[in-house]
């Protein structure tokens, strides 16, 4: 015997599929959330009014005619071959991860010979974003890599 389909059954029927919709769409939220590291620039505004100033700044600094080359080895230190730099130029380094839950740290490094610097501590591995930075007198050189 057939049971006849009542309005109750439509409402549960669309208050079930709505739900469905609703505890994805909170889920989908709460991923998207856990997994954005942050803002890229806090304030757009300013960031606009200073991009003129980065620009030349960047130009200021491939009259340089600096490169630098990053690896890591098997220990998980970087190291970074230099091309046209100063002896007496200073590297660091600031990294970031470019997913998942924020982790940033700076990291300096040491000169070994003529062009070739290795950092002080061992990076964890994973994928990195390196801002590499090198000071020689009043020149400061930046670029952005991402780590091997």
């Amino acid at each position: 015997m057939r049971r006849e389909f009542t309005g109750k059954d439509m409402a549960m029927i669309l208050v079930a599929g709505f739900g469905i919709v609703i505890a994805v769409n909170f889920y989908m939220a709460s991923v998207a959330v856990g997994g954005f590291g942050g803002v890229v620039v806090e304030n757009s505004y300013v960031a606009s009014q200073k991009y003129n100033g980065w620009l030349s700044e960047a130009r200021e600094a491939d009259k340089l005619g600096y490169s630098a080359q990053l690896e890591r080895d098997a220990d998980g230190r970087l190291l970074v071959s230099t091309q046209s730099v100063p002896q007496s130029a200073l590297l660091s380094a600031e990294l970031r991860r470019p997913l998942g839950q924020p982790d940033d740290r700076a990291m300096t490094f040491e000169q070994v010979s003529g062009g070739r610097y290795v950092s002080t501590d061992a990076l964890p591995s994973g994928r990195w974003i390196a801002r590499l930075s090198i000071e020689a007198g009043e020149s400061r050189w930046v670029d952005e890599v991402e780590v091997p």
